[in-house]
């Protein structure tokens, strides 16, 4: 049955396994809960509503994952989408959250279409391996980034842009913490050391009073008030175009990133570079955008977060159903959940960081046609804080460098559509 229904091979996985390890993904991008309904509220949404919504979208879309695609990856409204969502479409160009859903809607039938075109694989196929190499690298170093902004330990410095924060006490301290125990239990090995982690800081964060328990049950708000609410007299506009461009284009390559380089990690790419089961995995991506536009919120896409269960050992379905699974529980056990800290959860998304730079060992750096369009990669995601740009200027880059130094089979015509593509979308 978990074979059937999960890709699960008793031979190959344990149960055991990719239960912690959808657990240990559930956690590090429990966030979610709470963050999606603060930055889409801003726009005037409900955000009792967009609580809810935000469980049932990503629960069932991950579910449909497991199952549909048999692949250890989660989902949920994406970071970076739900803000240009609330905070470009709405709050500075002035329009309705009905008409930013309304764009959403049309993202999610776009990306349905090219699904079935095979279009979404062939730009996969068209990468060359070591930007599949480096995309991997370059997504540890931006969710490294991400967990040392969670937990304090990096924070904003006007004089030089980022800087050390307090690590001697507080969040910082408490994540400090965290990555000592969490690291000491990968060294000895210990099954679900990741999860552990996770659990033992946020204990240790209640005498420190940043881990804050406001109760176990509760029952989850209406959605009414944003489900299903679309605006139509906008859809012929040129902000329209733009708006769902850009959609569409940050989604397409975000998810392209997070699939190639969390799949690379796992070793789930076979001899031809290929993943298994891509084409229903982007499938699933764009139902769940257009799913999630009509139960009322922002972009769905593949969380990179999934890095941390993959990290644990997950690798089928099962790993995703249990994520899936742990979210519709959410629903009724929200602040128990949304006790965990941020700076409980951000050990391990640094040490999986860690995990998935090994794949930078791949690259040839004494081929500087090969190091250098790579090294442009997996420095840009975290500066540009962007899993999509780091894609494109590596591949603009690989385009470029190898045109002009005469390596033309190295090109192909894919790779030219591709690169000329991304010059007009930074000309627009």
């Amino acid at each position: 049955m978990l074979e059937k229904l999960f890709g699960f091979d008793p031979s190959k996985h344990s149960v055991r396994t990719e239960i912690l390890a959808g657990l240990t993904t559930f956690l590090t991008m429990a966030y979610i809960l709470a963050v999606n309904p603060n930055i889409l509220s801003a726009a005037g949404m409900d955000k009792g509503a967009l609580f809810t919504t935000t469980v049932i979208a990503s629960g069932l879309t991950t579910l449909l994952m497991a199952i549909y695609a048999k692949l250890p990856f989660a989902l949920a409204p994406g970071m970076g989408l739900n803000a240009f969502f609330a905070f470009s479409v709405c709050l500075t160009l002035g329009y309705h959250w009905q008409m930013a859903l309304t764009a959403v809607l049309i993202e999610g039938i776009l990306f349905i279409l090219l699904t079935i075109s095979n279009l979404r694989e062939k730009i996969v196929d068209a990468l060359p391996m070591t930007l599949k190499y480096a995309i991997s690298s370059g997504i540890g170093l931006f969710i490294a980034f991400i967990g040392l902004q969670n937990a304090g330990i990096v924070v904003n410095n006007d004089a030089t842009l980022i800087g050390l924060g307090s690590i001697t006490h507080g969040t910082g301290l408490l994540g400090v913490i965290g990555v000592v125990i969490t690291s000491v239990l990968l060294v000895l090995k210990v099954r679900g050391s990741l999860l552990f982690g996770i659990l033992a800081t946020t204990i240790i964060g209640i005498p420190m009073g940043i881990t804050h328990f406001d109760g176990i049950v509760g029952m989850p708000p209406s959605i009414e008030p944003i489900f299903f609410k679309f605006e139509w007299d906008q859809i012929f506009t040129k902000d329209m175009v733009v708006i769902v461009f850009t959609f569409l284009f940050v989604d397409m390559f975000d998810t392209i990133g997070t699939l190639v380089g969390v799949s690379t990690k796992a070793g789930m790419i076979d001899e031809n570079g290929r993943i298994p089961h891509l084409k229903k995995a982007f499938m699933v991506d764009a139902v769940g955008t257009t799913a999630g536009a009509m139960l009322g919120t922002s972009t769905i896409t593949t969380f990179v977060e999934s890095a941390s269960g993959v990290g644990e050992g997950g690798r089928t379905g099962l790993t995703s159903f249990t994520t899936g699974i742990c979210f519709l529980v959410a629903l009724f056990l929200a602040p128990f959940f949304l006790s965990v800290p941020g700076a409980a959860t951000a050990p391990v998304l640094i040490l999986v960081g860690l995990m998935m730079m090994s794949q930078v060992t791949k690259i040839n750096f004494s081929d500087y046609s090969e190091a250098i369009p790579a090294f442009i990669c997996i420095v840009m995601m975290p500066m540009a804080y962007s899993i999509s740009e780091g894609i494109v200027l590596g591949l603009l880059s690989y385009v470029l460098i190898n045109l002009l130094t005469g390596k033309l089979k190295k090109i192909t015509v894919s790779m030219i559509i591709l690169a000329v593509i991304f010059c007009f979308k930074y000309v627009m």
